[in-house]
């Protein structure tokens, strides 16, 4: 019971860029992963823009952030800023 409770309790974290901070409390981070096309075998970039919550710090566009999965904030927030990422 105890693995199954640890394993529930996983949260995934990505690591993104941001790309709008106009919103109070909230930022636009996106994530840039690279995935291979199942039949012609050639790769090609796909991006998701994520909102994420900051709390009270303050983001620049074009910082490296990493994100954590949370609980839903808002209608579009599922995501909260842990910290800048290392480049």
């Amino acid at each position: 019971m105890d693995q199954a409770k640890l394993k529930q309790n996983k949260k995934r974290s990505l690591i993104g860029q941001v790309v709008s901070n106009k919103m109070a409390k909230t930022v636009v981070v996106s994530i840039e992963r690279v995935v291979m096309h199942p039949l012609y075998r050639k790769r090609r970039h796909v991006n998701k823009r994520l909102k994420a919550d900051t709390g009270s710090k303050t983001y620049q566009v074009g910082d490296r952030v990493s994100i954590e999965e949370c609980r839903p904030l808002s209608h579009d927030k599922r995501w909260r800023v842990t910290g800048k990422a290392r480049a």
